[in-house]
């Protein structure tokens, strides 16, 4: 039986994996007019059967497959899961653990930066996935074959991705640098939604402090309300007038009617009363309590160069290295490492530091040179500057 539409099926399909050393896992869900992403099928993989599990079956009871996800003896593997790990700490309230996700596993093994599944798929395991179900929609009923064994197939092939990737892990020792990404992944505040914080994902057009109070008020209570309601956040209120609001600060729903986009009789009515009371309420904040927004570094003169030197060395060393350059550093890693010796980036810290932070130090201070010889670009030794 490859789709499960009743909890004795997915019952025995649970009961049959409990011992098993992993599962690959993947999601189908619905996110286009809700707040909370709609989960539509679940696909799951033991080392020998795959399943579609349809969730809006209504005789599917899937706390036995969320509870197999919980076991910490069992590895789940996923391709880019951060979106599907998501969907399950907001069914459970946990992560499931422990975590491999094969997009970063390649990326540790030189697969370059974000690694397509099917580009994954073709060359760990020399097959090809039809991409044509993709944007399908999966709360539709029924499923047809065509979108059952396109499901299917992310899992299936999946299984082979995983086993193939953890062999170079452990022939290459790089696990451990999987691990401190992994970490990542598991930690539950990596998907709380904190409404006090929503206002950190607007693009600000101002960094007074007042207008940044105001706007995580009008922020946090479209958070809440979206999240109640279910909708999406500019099904609510739109980031352009929220903002528009901050700055003019309307004191009435006469003045709040003349927001682009509002009309009188919203802001008569109960959502742009509420609106009124979120900006009184980040108009009263007081000033010691008023957030910033961290200053955009500025890089000395002079620095420009150094950041392109630091750039081409990356390249040098991820290309030695084979490993994906966005897991080492970004471009604002190197501009903070150009200005401080001491900048809080991954870069410098643990293995990162030690296939290219110490190099990119030493750079710096003028003890090593870059240079091309034999047609590569090589790090070369320089005596110490008297």
């Amino acid at each position: 039986m490859t789709l499960i539409t009743e909890s004795r099926h997915l019952d025995a399909f649970c009961e049959r994996h409990a011992d098993t050393e992993f599962l690959a896992v993947d999601t189908e869900f619905l996110r286009d007019n809700s707040y909370w992403p709609k989960l539509c099928v679940l696909q799951v993989a033991g080392p020998e059967e795959a399943v579609a599990i349809d969730c809006l079956a209504p005789d599917l009871r899937l706390e036995p497959i969320l509870e197999l996800f919980a076991d910490d003896r069992v590895l789940k593997v996923f391709h880019s899961g951060r979106q599907d790990l998501e969907i399950f700490y907001h069914l459970t309230g946990r992560v499931p653990g422990p975590i491999f996700d094969t997009q970063v596993a390649a990326m540790v093994c030189g697969f370059g930066d974000s690694v397509a599944y099917q580009t994954l798929v073709r060359n760990l395991v020399g097959a090809r996935i039809d991409k044509a179900s993709r944007f399908t929609d999966w709360s539709h009923r029924p499923l047809t074959k065509r979108q059952i064994d396109y499901a299917l197939a992310d899992v299936i092939h999946l299984r082979p991705c995983y086993v193939a990737l953890r062999g170079r892990l452990d022939r290459n020792g790089r696990a451990h640098w999987l691990n401190e990404e992994m970490a990542t992944l598991c930690a539950p505040e990596t998907y709380r939604l904190d409404p006090d914080t929503a206002w950190r994902r607007l693009k600000l057009r101002s960094t007074d402090r007042h207008f940044l109070a105001i706007a995580r008020a009008l922020a946090a209570w479209r958070e809440r309300e979206a999240q109640h309601r279910d909708l999406p956040r500019n099904r609510v209120l739109r980031d352009e007038q929220l903002l528009d609001i901050a700055a003019h600060r309307p004191e009435d729903t006469e003045k709040l009617a003349r927001t682009r986009g509002l009309s009188r009789d919203f802001a008569r009515g109960r959502l742009g009363q509420a609106i009124l009371v979120a900006l009184g309420e980040g108009l009263a904040e007081p000033e010691e309590t008023w957030p910033t927004v961290p200053e955009k570094l500025v890089l000395p003169n002079g620095l420009g160069s150094l950041v392109d030197l630091l750039k081409v060395l990356l390249k040098m060393k991820c290309e030695q290295h084979d490993v994906a350059q966005k897991l080492v550093a970004n471009i604002a890693d190197l501009e903070r490492i150009a200005a401080n010796d001491q900048a809080p980036v991954p870069a410098l810290s643990g293995w990162r530091r030690e296939i290219f932070g110490t190099d990119a130090l030493a750079l710096k201070d003028g003890k090593v040179a870059l240079s091309v010889r034999g047609g590569k670009t090589v790090l070369v030794p320089l005596p110490p500057q008297t």
